[in-house]
């Protein structure tokens, strides 16, 4: 998908940067870092899901957990209010991180600007590529890390996590997400909270 230099050379700035994460994945045997294999993972579903995006999409998709670790979740109160926080501290975080990259590699503060809209989230279900960007979050936590997850949390929250995963998804999203290669129990689990939605 990316054509362009800066474009590249500023997703591998990205991807330098996430290498960095000390926190650690296994993957075909390997110890891959945590957040630079997320960023992989969302331009690789971005392509399958809208290959014609915009390069400033690409680049919000790859810094969406840019650094991530930075900013742990346990600097904010173990409740609702304080994971809202923490990930609206990352958000501008995020586009902090990735502003001063992209600008370091000749973009524009239009660009940034962008880049660091996206990365917030506003004004998700009207702003299309904002939309995009949250879709295919959700279609990577739903191939990739929701089976992890779900060992981990009692049923009934795993339900009201993927109804409100669901509703955030657009149409085109929830379509490619029954689409997903997902074992029988994801799919069960996900059918039912469908269901009883």
């Amino acid at each position: 998908m990316p054509t362009s230099t800066p474009l590249l050379d500023t997703l591998a700035a990205f991807d330098k940067a996430n290498q960095e994460d000390p926190n650690r994945e296994q993957v075909d045997g390997k110890s891959v870092a945590k957040e630079y294999l997320y960023g992989l993972r969302m331009s690789e579903r971005l392509q399958q899901f809208c290959p014609d995006a915009s390069e400033v999409l690409q680049l919000a998709v790859r810094a969406q957990h840019i650094r991530r670790w930075d900013i742990p979740r346990s600097d904010y109160p173990m409740n609702r209010t304080g994971y809202r926080q923490w990930r609206s501290r990352l958000g501008v975080y995020h586009g902090e991180v990735a502003g001063a990259i992209m600008t370091a590699h000749g973009y524009g503060q239009d660009d940034v600007d962008r880049v660091q809209a996206l990365l917030s989230k506003s004004n998700l279900k009207r702003d299309p590529e904002v939309q995009t960007l949250e879709d295919v979050a959700c279609l990577v936590f739903l191939e990739h890390y929701l089976e992890e997850f779900a060992r981990k949390h009692e049923q009934s929250k795993l339900i009201n996590i993927l109804r409100k995963t669901w509703r955030k998804m657009s149409p085109e999203g929830q379509q490619a997400a029954l689409a997903l290669p997902l074992s029988d129990s994801i799919k069960t689990l996900l059918e039912h909270a469908l269901q009883s939605d």
